[in-house]
């Protein structure tokens, strides 16, 4: 049996001022591929950065196991693309059980149209309780193609 003590310090895991998540210490983070140039901390960081994309085309998942079960109010995503047109998907689904099942909370196209339309901002408020697992899925091309998945923020309170 593998067993690790948590400590719990609810100052460490509330952002200051918006009352965001400081997932660098409520969490751990798993990816299915990273640009080293765009690595996942930046678009998890309470502070503005560059943002995660992902190495190679094709659909992606982001998946934050936390340390303790979170009541979540609200999610706040921001994705951009400036190169090309394109139709994105994502899915977003929680699970109270790190083996599932997972139930979705969200699925969302957007059309990215440069210079119109090249950001997508998401804010929802939520009702979840006891999330153990939050997993983001993005498909940066519902046509397919060499698109590649980004994600400029990914906020959670």
């Amino acid at each position: 049996m593998r067993k690790r003590f948590v400590t719990q310090n609810p100052a460490t895991v509330q952002a200051r001022g918006e009352g965001w998540l400081d997932l660098e210490h409520a969490a751990t983070v798993g990816v299915t591929s990273e640009d080293k140039d765009f690595p996942i901390e930046s678009s998890l960081s309470i502070e503005c950065g560059l943002g995660w994309r992902a190495a190679e085309p094709g659909p992606q998942t982001i998946r934050l196991v936390f340390d303790e079960p979170q009541e979540l109010r609200r999610v706040s995503l921001v994705l951009e693309e400036d190169e090309m047109m394109r139709t994105q998907e994502f899915v977003l689904r929680a699970s109270s059980n790190p083996g599932g099942p997972f139930r979705d909370i969200v699925r969302q196209q957007w059309n990215f149209s440069a210079p119109t339309s090249t950001r997508e901002i998401e804010d929802y408020r939520v009702e979840l309780s006891d999330v153990t697992v939050l997993e983001l899925t993005i498909v940066p091309n519902v046509s397919g193609g060499a698109a590649r998945a980004s994600l400029k923020s990914f906020r959670l309170s």
